[in-house]
């Protein structure tokens, strides 16, 4: 609660919408790339569930810059293994060098940039969907 007593969004729930100019495309990439198919569907925009939380895909006449980091999945195990397999499945992961983060084979040690769950750090990795869509997947260090 703030110091004024507002607190009306902590009750309501956090969904992740990502912009597509190709729906049709995403969804191919969602579903051939990354195994997920939507859990329901708009002619405008396609809900997606995973580990109990929603993202959606929405048409859009904009693109994302995929300048940062617009959505990730946390708690990802075995890491390396993922991105060996979304690698065989074609996707390209960032490689990153700047102060403070720096990948190796597209793997980056993450620390204290963001907090985690009960964890000391965090392993991460990131790549960009069809639609540019800067993603992340994150492996607990404990």
């Amino acid at each position: 609660m703030t110091a004024d007593g507002w607190n009306v969004l902590a009750g309501a729930r956090v969904a992740t919408r990502l912009p597509a100019q190709d729906l049709d495309r995403a969804r191919r990439f969602y579903a051939e790339v990354l195994g997920l198919e939507p859990v329901d569907e708009r002619p405008g925009g396609l809900l997606y569930r995973c580990g109990g939380v929603d993202f959606v895909l929405f048409r859009s006449t904009g693109a994302s810059p995929g300048t940062f980091t617009q959505m990730g999945w946390e708690g990802v195990e075995d890491l390396a293994a993922v991105v060996a397999e979304l690698r065989r499945r074609g996707v390209v992961f960032e490689e990153v060098d700047v102060p403070g983060l720096r990948t190796v084979d597209g793997i980056a040690e993450v620390e204290g940039n963001c907090p985690s769950k009960g964890a000391r750090g965090e392993r991460g990795a990131w790549f960009r969907d069809s639609e540019g869509n800067l993603l992340a997947l994150g492996e607990p260090v404990l």
